[in-house]
């Protein structure tokens, strides 16, 4: 995991969950106009007072951990089901907004194919 194009997916994961977990709480990045199911969808989540804290916290932690090059293997893991949820999320609710949550799959999957190495005993 030491080329630089690891080196560069690892600094922009990392750079997009710390943005994307600060905004849940700052909001300095205004919410696009969302379709009534996503809206719906997103209101529940708000309701719950701790789903969306609970995933921006995951998604700063996870970021400063990529940004530092601290347990990435681990931050890697964790964030799964998050870039998973939302990957479901745009495909389903809100298809025109998918580019960023492809974005975070995509560079997790290589990530994660990166250090297949640190992996394998868990399937072993």
């Amino acid at each position: 995991m030491n080329s630089k194009f690891t080196y560069l997916m690892r600094i922009l994961l990392g750079i997009i969950l710390l943005v994307f977990g600060l905004n849940k709480f700052v909001q300095f990045i205004p919410s696009s106009e969302l379709p009534e199911n996503a809206t719906a969808f997103i209101t529940s989540l708000a309701t719950t007072g701790y789903v969306l804290p609970v995933v921006g916290v995951l998604e700063i932690l996870i970021g400063l951990l990529l940004l530092t090059n601290k347990w990435v293997p681990f931050a890697l893991v964790v964030l799964v089901p998050i870039s998973v949820n939302i990957l479901l999320f745009h495909l389903f609710l809100d298809i025109p907004g998918i580019s960023g949550a492809l974005l975070v799959t995509v560079l997790n999957g290589i990530l994660m194919y990166k250090l297949w190495p640190k992996y394998k005993p868990l399937f072993n």
